[in-house]
């Protein structure tokens, strides 16, 4: 699942359903009968996909979109080698962890190598929501607290606890009483001359104490480290170490959520922790972890591990089996075979730089940052007052659905355009999103 950030740019717009062609009005009509109001559909007029190659979408007539957004198939939709391993091992076996089986092991241990941190250990599920509802217990259980800090817009996934920790729901989920929420490390809106690292150092640290204070305490700091459903803030890089500090004073973990930043995204680095140079006690992660196969997890300290297994036996009847396995492993050699790690690094810059490029044309645009191939466009109605420029967003993304390009909108206010396309992606294709980036934002 996404985060619940699209708002006004996701929305489907139930205007639209006479001018869209009789298969989709029909099937739209069968969708709502058969799964009712929580599902959502994307854009104003919603889309008909029939399949994916590389980064492109084909819709039902057969038209091509240019993926901008789906970090989930991150080595390109349906990639020919992922889908071979996923196959051939559907064909021989497919069981849970409890038999002897070489495949989970050998993904773990290439999966844990690209961690860095000797003596983290592998556990595995099938969601990233899994994945950070197991670390919380992780760490609950090694601290013996409850207390838990998050940003204020974050999002960590749909399972009771991990939604109780994730404020972008807004005021359809309470936030539990052991969650306290920190300001998003904003570069961009922060206070003129104020040290990023230094604010959020303090803003921790108050949580904590507010924690104590009542009675609570600290297990972990859990942050998505791009902080993607804040409205993407990755630099300064290093600005996390203050606050990993302050949780590991109070006693608690700190747990990199890695679910949309891993995997070679930020280009830079394999994981979003590594940019800021610190060492989580538990990463979580998921998304494109199999290329869109459901496959996710966790590595914990083996001493975390261990004291959880020696009271808690744990099964996940899918988690780790060997097709997941074998679709994990084939992600892995894609991404060192095809050197999308340095691709994402190159021509991200070449994005972003191309970007910028754009703001100094249109004064829509107050701030485009990011790192790899996750950045953000901060879209503002007049760039002294900063103000949010939500409507617009929402014209920007459907716009360019119109002209086949896919991309959606973050942040509290819903004005932050969110790019994040598959790692493959090249020169061209960014220079087909900057062209209609700018011939839309001309037009409004």
């Amino acid at each position: 699942m996404n985060p619940p950030d699209q708002r006004m740019a996701n929305a489907f717009d139930p205007g639209t359903l006479a001018s869209l062609p009789a298969r989709e009005q029909a099937l739209i009509r069968r969708r709502q009968q058969a799964l009712g109001q929580a599902y959502r559909l994307f854009y104003q007029q919603p889309l008909h996909l029939l399949r994916g190659e590389g980064v492109w979408l084909y819709d039902a007539a057969g038209q091509p979109y240019l993926d901008v957004y789906n970090n989930v198939a991150s080595v390109g939709h349906s990639h020919p080698q992922v889908v071979q391993a996923i196959a051939r091992q559907a064909a021989t076996l497919n069981t849970h962890t409890r038999y002897l089986d070489e495949g989970i092991v050998d993904y773990a241990e290439r999966l844990l190598a690209t961690l860095a941190m000797p003596g983290h250990q592998a556990m595995f599920t099938c969601t990233g929501s899994e994945a950070n509802d197991l670390a919380l217990r992780l760490a609950s259980n090694f601290t013996g607290g409850q207390g838990v800090i998050v940003t204020a817009h974050a999002y960590h996934g749909v399972t009771s606890s991990v939604a109780a920790c994730s404020p972008a729901f807004g005021e359809g989920v309470a936030l539990g009483p052991n969650v306290r929420t920190v300001p998003t490390p904003d570069s961009y809106r922060g206070v003129a001359g104020e040290d990023v690292a230094t604010r959020f150092t303090h803003d921790v640290q108050a949580a904590i104490a507010d924690l104590q204070r009542h009675g609570l305490r600290p297990a972990a700091l859990l942050v998505d480290t791009l902080f993607t459903s804040d409205g993407v803030f990755a630099d300064p890089p290093g600005f996390l170490a203050g606050a990993v500090d302050a949780i590991h004073a109070a006693g608690g973990l700190f747990i990199a959520d890695e679910v949309q930043a891993g995997f070679a995204r930020s280009g830079s680095h394999f994981w979003g922790f590594q940019r800021h140079g610190v060492q989580p006690d538990i990463v979580t992660m998921g998304k494109p972890m199999g290329n869109g196969h459901p496959l996710a997890g966790l590595a914990a300290r083996a001493d975390i591990i261990d004291a959880f297994g020696s009271r808690v036996r744990y099964f996940n009847t899918f988690g780790g089996n060997p097709v997941s396995c074998a679709a994990g492993m084939a992600v892995l050699e894609v991404i060192e075979q095809e050197g999308l790690q340095h691709n994402a690094h190159v021509t991200g810059a070449y994005l972003k730089a191309g970007l910028q490029a754009l703001a100094g044309k249109h004064e829509l645009i107050g701030d485009v940052r990011g790192a790899g191939f996750f950045l953000g466009v901060e879209l503002v109605n007049d760039r002294q007052g900063k103000q949010p420029a939500t409507a617009a967003a929402s014209r920007v993304v459907n716009a360019l659905r119109e002209r086949r390009i896919l991309l959606s909108a973050t942040g509290p206010a819903g004005n932050i355009l969110k790019l994040r396309p598959q790692l493959p992606f090249a020169r061209e294709h960014a220079d087909l999103l900057l062209d209609a980036l700018d011939a839309v934002l001309a037009a409004r």
